[in-house]
C-alpha cells in the first residue's frame, strides 16, 4: 500500500481523537497538549508548504487541549464541554491540511504528495483510519 500525506493527516487526527477521548486519565495535564499534536508535528507539519492557515488550526488544537488539561477533573459537564472543543479543533486541523496543504519537496521527495497538489486532492489509501 502507497501510503499518501492524506492518510497519515488522517492518522494523526485519529491519535489526537484517541488523546482527547482518554482525558482524564494516565496522561499528565502538563503532558496532554503535547500528547495532542504530537504526531501531527512528527508525521505531517515537516511534509507541508508552509501556510498561516493552517498554523492557525494547530494553534486552535494546542489552547483547545490547554483548556481541557487546565479543566477540574470533578466538572464532567465543562470537561465534556472542552473535550468536544478540543475534538473539535482537531478535526478543523484535519480539514484546513486536507484543503490548503500543499506537499513540500521532502513529501514529493518521499512519495508522499505530488508536487502543486493540495493534500485532500489524493484520496487516503483503503482501509485508512479516519
Amino acid at each position: 500500500m502507497v501510503t499518501m500525506l492524506a492518510d497519515l493527516v488522517a492518522r494523526a487526527a485519529t491519535t489526537a481523537r484517541r488523546h482527547a477521548q482518554r482525558f482524564p486519565g494516565v496522561m499528565a495535564k502538563d503532558r496532554l497538549p503535547w500528547a495532542v499534536i504530537e504526531a501531527y508535528d512528527a508525521d505531517v507539519r515537516g511534509h507541508l508548504e508552509r501556510d498561516p492557515r493552517i498554523e492557525d488550526e494547530r494553534d486552535r488544537v494546542l489552547i483547545a487541549a490547554v483548556k481541557l488539561a487546565e479543566t477540574p477533573p470533578d466538572e464532567e459537564d465543562e470537561i465534556d464541554t472542552a473535550r468536544a472543543g478540543l475534538v473539535d479543533a482537531i478535526d478543523y486541523l484535519e480539514q484546513a491540511v486536507l484543503r490548503f496543504g500543499l506537499a513540500n519537496r521532502q513529501a514529493v521527495k518521499l512519495g508522499l504528495g505530488e508536487a502543486g497538489r493540495r493534500v485532500g486532492d489524493v484520496a487516503p489509501a483503503a482501509g485508512a483510519p479516519h
